[in-house]
């Protein structure tokens, strides 16, 4: 079965002179609201958003999913006019180790390729291994071997893989990150700055955003209090995670993207907890917090920028429908 990819239901933003301008899309990791389809795409409808982030439906990763599901997911979400911005996966993620077999990874790899086709996506989340006894340097060498390799395969199926500031090697200091990206210098490989993560690994995200940023094609929102053990996950704009100071700077560089909240209030897939539901999940409040915050904090000194339905476009432009 083949679907048509989802278009997105604002269009392309242009400017007077026909040049693409800088946009920013409101979207969620849909887990994060529901484990089933209906309840992830009831939430975006009641923020009026149509950008989703798949990982699991139904408790089963996308990899996982049989492809006849896969293509009937497509449809339903073409029929939404909700786009898949980026499937999230396991490889080199928190349940991971360096030292395991990498032929999983690379069947992953392949099964998500193919379902990235069906839902007309071509981003994949990955992580850095988190290490097993290893030492630095064999950590560094192994990381940076399978990444490549993944990079290499990635790029000849059209697909850009995105590694997260989480678990593993390359996780929690800008320096790693970019060497990550500069030794295996791909463009299949770019990075996904979560805002949040900083709080839970101990480290200031702002601060590493203004390091990686060249390098950042894709953002989770949350926002945290506490660190480490004492983690507590909260509503966009009321922890320590400077996420409105990273929000603000990317505005201010002009930076054109995803916006994918992954509030974490009631689904953490780390520590085993899944949203039921909707009013549960906390998913809509968490969206309409960021909308406040972006409201309040970000918009009075973007200058250029205004909101429109789903996001942040730069003011004078046009959009192509």
């Amino acid at each position: 079965m083949t679907a048509a990819p989802a278009p997105r239901a604002t269009g392309t933003a242009v400017t007077t002179s026909g040049e693409a301008a800088p946009t920013i899309s409101f979207g969620g990791i849909g887990d994060e609201a529901a484990p089933d389809l209906p309840g992830q795409l009831d939430a975006l409808d009641e923020l009026g958003w149509r950008d989703l982030e798949l990982r699991t439906v139904d408790g089963s990763w996308i990899a996982e999913l049989p492809l006849d599901r896969v293509g009937r997911i497509a449809e339903t979400l073409a029929s939404r006019g909700v786009r898949v911005t980026c499937l999230a996966s396991r490889i080199g993620n928190w349940d991971s180790r360096i030292t395991a077999d990498f032929d999983r990874d690379l069947t992953e790899l392949a099964a998500l390729a193919a379902r990235a086709a069906l839902l007309g996506t071509d981003r994949i989340r990955v992580m850095s291994y988190p290490n097993a006894g290893l030492s630095e340097a064999d950590w560094r060498r192994r990381v940076l071997e399978r990444l490549a390799r993944l990079a290499e395969l990635a790029g000849q199926d059209g697909l850009t893989l995105l590694h997260e500031n989480c678990s593993g090697w390359a996780g929690t200091a800008a320096e790693r990150q970019l060497d990550l990206v500069t030794t295996v210098d791909s463009p299949a490989l770019r990075l996904l700055f979560d805002a949040g993560n900083g709080v839970p690994h101990g480290y200031d995200g702002y601060l590493m955003l203004r390091q990686i940023a060249d390098h950042v094609a894709h953002v989770h929102i949350k926002d945290a209090v506490g660190g480490g053990d004492r983690t507590e996950y909260v509503l966009p704009g009321d922890g320590a995670a400077r996420l409105a100071e990273s929000l603000r700077f990317l505005v201010d560089r002009g930076w054109s993207g995803g916006w994918s909240l992954e509030p974490h209030l009631a689904t953490r897939p780390h520590q085993g907890l899944a949203a039921d539901g909707t009013a549960a999940s906390g998913f809509v409040a968490a969206g309409r917090a960021l909308s406040a915050l972006v409201e309040r904090e970000i918009l009075p000194s973007a200058a250029g920028w205004r909101p429109e339905p789903g996001g942040l476009e730069q003011a004078g432009v046009s959009r192509a429908r």
